[in-house]
């Protein structure tokens, strides 16, 4: 059953749509899915955790995010 906050929005993105991410300091905390993102169809939110290289990847779609400069 679709979610009714955010099943008969428009402009929300696709859950999932894209495997990589670049993301700000600004973003952060980082979650995916991303904000603006329709909720009913996708995973569980989570929050993405760094490395020391600014990388860090979904546990649940596989999802990478980089945190860039």
């Amino acid at each position: 059953m679709p979610n009714p906050h955010t099943a008969t929005q428009t402009g929300l993105r696709l859950p999932n749509e894209k495997n990589q991410y670049e993301v700000t300091e600004d973003e952060l905390p980082v979650h995916c899915p991303l904000a603006g993102t329709s909720l009913w169809n996708s995973h569980p939110q989570v929050y993405i955790a760094f490395d020391s290289h600014g990388w860090g990847k979904c546990p649940y779609c596989g999802a990478e995010y980089q945190l860039k400069a």
